[in-house]
């Protein structure tokens, strides 16, 4: 049995819009894509992120890592590969982390992007979406 104890969800960019877009910068800086804040009641057993950012490749094949850091603190990375030019340029790309055993209170989850490839280019585009379940199960 599993109890819902709070659930957040942000859309930044609704749809692909290279009108809107912006470049992922070089690490160390990154780029807040989105975040939200769940408050939970009670200690939570997990809570379930799941983030999709829509990318184009500019130039080389970019490695774009991505974040997600609780109250600051990094949690969850994983790097996809974006290539431009010449090939597939349009990526929609994502990714689901799963944050176990929460402390009860209000919790900031943030979303983040940067490039970790020097001589290469890649820009969010949209659509960007967030969201975080906070889950209490019971045995």
């Amino acid at each position: 049995m599993a109890r819902i104890l709070d659930y957040k969800a942000t859309e930044p960019l609704r749809r692909f819009n290279r009108a809107k877009s912006f470049t992922i910068p070089f690490s160390p800086r990154r780029v807040r894509l989105a975040s939200i804040r769940l408050r939970l009641p009670k200690r939570a057993n997990r809570v379930q992120l799941i983030a999709s950012v829509g990318v184009r490749g500019i130039t080389g094949i970019a490695q774009i890592l991505f974040k997600i850091f609780r109250d600051g603190t990094e949690i969850f990375n994983t790097k996809q590969g974006i290539e431009s030019a010449g090939s597939e340029q349009n990526y929609i790309v994502t990714f689901q982390a799963i944050d176990f055993n929460v402390e009860s209170g209000s919790h900031t989850y943030t979303v983040t992007a940067e490039n970790t490839t020097a001589g290469t280019r890649a820009d969010v585009v949209g659509p960007i979406s967030f969201s975080g379940l906070a889950i209490k199960t019971t045995k």
